[in-house]
């Protein structure tokens, strides 16, 4: 099993156990989306902090990639429940970005 598929299957079951099918709508999760990546965006507000910063704070760096979390878990519910093969789209999608932006 993949990596992906693992975090699937996680998330499905912590779901379940809590009955939140329901309100896992395309428009609900686009939203929680959303909302999960500005939480991201206010740790950079009002700052210019380094990839080095960051790593070198332990405290910002886990609330940060706490925030990551949750964007993904968004993405990957957001994914599954449209039956987006996510590894597929973005391995087409890199293929459009090279033909793009290719290298120089």
């Amino acid at each position: 099993m993949d990596s992906i598929s693992f975090l699937m299957q996680e998330i499905k079951k912590f779901v379940k156990e809590r009955n939140w099918e329901k309100y896992h709508t395309p428009k609900n999760l686009a939203i929680s989306i959303s909302i999960e990546a500005n939480e991201l965006l206010e740790h950079f507000q009002w700052n210019e902090v380094s990839c080095e910063e960051i790593r070198g704070n332990e405290e910002k760096f886990r609330e940060i990639s706490y925030e990551v979390a949750d964007v993904f878990i968004y993405l990957l519910m957001f994914s599954y429940n449209l039956g987006i093969d996510v590894k597929k789209v973005i391995m087409e999608k890199l293929e459009m970005n090279r033909r793009k932006y290719p290298a120089q």
